[in-house]
């Protein structure tokens, strides 16, 4: 994979921690933590936050909102603690190459693509997955991973802590595990179609956009059509109301 700079810009603070990461993560944090003291507090609690986990049969039954809320609640402390930690290297990267408008969006674009794979394999695996609850932002954030080794391939991490990897060869051992496990693991309590959902959903998204900016493509040649109409019209307008080649009205 090489970088496309077409689906690039740089901001001018390359030094400052971006905002849409730092509140991510804060937002998150403070979410668990409030999972964690009200059900040590409350009896009972964990039901305060069962309407916006994602269940697919609720979904179904038009509680749309969950698609968004199960990726602020997580099942433990190893989960959040991935997901944050993963968020801080490869967010801030991101969001300084598209802003915080762009980053947002892709964020969110994987994290709700991710819950309606849930959804949709929901619908073919019975009953027991249309019951059975999803939480976490990992479906986003796998986007994010996607995201990064198609900006950045050659960037070297640290596999295991220990050994020095490119991260698109890092990309293709996390997309073909959760296409593995998303076939072969159904009772492990991890979500591998959500990991997997959220990838697939933000290469497609990442193409389309990189499709739309391509000189050759349909829509290119149309945006093209439609700023050269425009243009036309201005200087007709700019003719008849005294612009240049026209006469000035008193």
């Amino acid at each position: 994979m090489r970088t496309d700079q077409r689906f690039r810009y740089i901001r001018n603070y390359p030094d400052a921690f971006p905002i849409g990461v730092k509140w991510l993560l804060i937002v998150n944090t403070a979410i668990f933590f409030l999972q964690i003291v009200s059900a040590k507090l409350v009896p009972g609690a964990d039901e305060w936050f069962a309407p916006f986990e994602l269940a697919p049969i609720m979904v179904v039954h038009l509680y749309v909102w969950q698609l968004v809320t199960y990726m602020f609640l997580h099942g433990g402390i190893m989960h959040i603690l991935f997901n944050m930690l993963t968020l801080y290297w490869f967010g801030p990267d991101l969001e300084r190459t598209w802003g915080l408008q762009r980053f947002l969006k892709y964020y969110f674009i994987c994290g709700i693509g991710a819950g309606v794979c849930v959804v949709l394999v929901a619908l073919f695996a019975g009953q027991r997955a249309m019951v059975t609850p999803t939480i976490g932002a990992s479906g986003a954030i796998l986007g994010l991973i996607l995201a990064y080794g198609l900006l950045f391939p050659d960037r070297q991490i640290l596999f295991f802590f220990i050994i020095p990897m490119k991260i698109r060869h890092f990309v293709w051992i996390m997309g073909l595990l959760a296409f593995f496990y998303s076939i072969t693991d159904t009772n492990s309590g991890v979500s591998n179609v959500a990991h997997l959902g959220g990838m697939l959903v933000g290469y497609v998204y990442i193409r389309a956009k990189l499709l739309r900016l391509d000189p050759g493509s349909l829509s290119y040649r149309y945006k093209q059509w439609k700023l050269q109409r425009a243009k036309k019209k201005f200087q007709v307008y700019m003719r008849k109301h005294g612009g240049p080649g026209g006469t000035m009205l008193q």
